[in-house]
């Protein structure tokens, strides 16, 4: 009875069925009809002989795995070895020391024996290397309390420490932008940085470099579209992405005016100060501090420990909503292996020598900073240096360029090599051309540490004049 009465409803509910509904089931069932009655059809897949099997293997050439290599003069496939301890000079082994421009330790901290000092103290406790990420057994107390210094150092609630300065930012901005997310970032951010928005899969919009008005006429365009569907903007999270001092061109952000437009528009700022952190502001706290503007203002600041620290690493500071959030989203602090123990011990020190002569060796720096780029700008007509006066990052640049990026280079290249037979280390600016998102123009990267004196630098002024006339007349 129970199954009759079981047909009796589906027989129903079929005649209730509308005719489309009843169409759309018949075509489903002929459907699945023909799946289970169709003759298979034969493979038309030409059958080769062994021979001729043989002969395609041999005439095959299989594409390389990696971009053939650049031609055998490149710069690159010529790495300059540096012997003994990089400081003020260099040893490339020519027996002559080279006065050293190329460089990032802006203080020159690395050759204060009590930074050694405390790495080898560390070392002798904790060995070379953690060999593990921070979760897994890669955490000593020589990280927490760097960590807690550097939140204490920032006036931050905490701080995060990475292994690597590259994947700082890299793996931070990722963190927290998602996908949906639109990020306004600055178009001459450095690489580590670009690499974080490519990560993030967010909507990035790049404004003009240092372009206040430019960011916010895209602000307000984005506000006009926000007000056609506030269900999605109240979805959607704005990020800005700056430098303190950008690496690419040495200017200073003008953080007053952007942070007005952040609190404007609402957005969430981040900063990167591994320029900056150690070179401004009278406590060394990079931008924020020489603008004197509050760390309320700003969600997070990354940063590397490799240039004014004269270490490895990098770190994040900010709420701790916003930092012990990486703890499990930031993969770079996932997965790689911690920072050695003797290097944090060593940057530890740094903060101790920071905090007690921070602000004559900022000033000192950037009185260094200034001589250089007074001096810069005369040399020759046919090169011109850009960069913020105080910035210890300087380019110098083709005042004209031939209109071929590797013609301005090779230029460039040999204005190196000349200026080297002259005791002066210099750095041409490498870039990744085909990925940047926007590539800056060649330039020699000039770098100012505080302990050159008026003499060096003149003779590092004179030396660059020298290299340019023999190169361009």
């Amino acid at each position: 009875m129970a199954s009759q009465w079981n047909v009796y409803e589906s027989f129903q509910a079929l005649l209730q069925a509308g005719p489309y509904h009843l169409a759309l089931e018949g075509v489903l069932v002929m459907c699945i009809i023909w799946l289970f009655t169709a003759k298979k059809q034969p493979s038309k897949l030409i059958r080769l002989t062994k021979k001729e099997e043989e002969e395609l293997i041999a005439e095959w050439i299989p594409e390389p795995l990696v971009p053939n290599p650049p031609k055998d003069d490149h710069p690159a496939l010529h790495t300059r070895t540096v012997y003994g301890k990089p400081g003020r000079y260099l040893d490339l082994g020519s027996g002559d020391k080279l006065l050293n421009l190329g460089s990032h330790s802006y203080l020159n901290l690395g050759e204060r024996p009590e930074v050694e000092e405390a790495a080898l103290e560390c070392l002798h406790k904790y060995g070379v290397g953690s060999c593990g990420p921070r979760g897994f057994y890669g955490t000593t107390e020589v990280h927490l309390k760097l960590e807690e210094r550097l939140a204490n150092f920032f006036n931050c609630e905490k701080a995060v420490l990475y292994s690597y300065g590259f994947s700082t930012s890299a793996s931070a901005i990722p963190a927290y932008s998602k996908s949906g997310d639109i990020i306004y970032a600055d178009e001459m951010v450095n690489f580590a940085l670009q690499r974080g928005l490519q990560a993030s899969r967010s909507r990035v919009v790049y404004f003009r470099h240092n372009d206040v008005e430019h960011l916010e006429e895209l602000l307000e365009e984005q506000a006009r579209l926000d007000k056609k569907d506030p269900k999605k903007a109240n979805a959607t999270r704005k990020f800005m992405v700056i430098e303190s001092i950008y690496m690419n061109t040495g200017k200073m952000c003008p953080l007053p005016e952007l942070v007005k437009l952040r609190q404007k528009y609402k957005l969430r700022l981040y900063i990167e100060e591994s320029v900056s952190f150690g070179t401004l502001g009278p406590n060394c706290r990079g931008i924020t501090d020489h603008y004197n503007i509050p760390m309320k203002e700003v969600d997070m600041i990354m940063a590397t420990l490799e240039t004014s620290a004269a270490s490895s690493g990098g770190f994040c500071v900010g709420t701790k909503f916003v930092i012990e959030h990486q703890r499990l989203s930031g993969l770079g602090y996932c997965f790689s292996a911690s920072l050695p123990p003797m290097l944090a011990a060593a940057s530890i020190k740094v903060l101790d020598i920071l905090e007690a002569e921070g602000s004559d060796m900022v000033m000192e720096l950037q009185n260094k900073c200034r001589q250089m780029q007074e001096k810069l700008a005369n040399i020759h007509d046919k090169v011109t240096v850009t960069g913020e006066d105080i910035s210890p990052v300087k380019h110098l640049k083709l005042a004209e360029s031939t209109g071929n990026r590797e013609a301005d280079e090779g230029i460039l290249q040999k204005i190196v090599e000349k200026a080297e037979s002259y005791s002066v280390a210099l750095t041409l600016a490498s870039y990744l051309w085909d990925r940047e998102a926007n590539p800056p123009p060649p330039s020699i990267r000039i770098t100012v540490n505080k302990d050159l004196t008026t003499e060096e630098i003149k003779k590092a002024c004179d030396s660059i004049q020298k290299a340019v006339v023999d190169v361009m007349g």
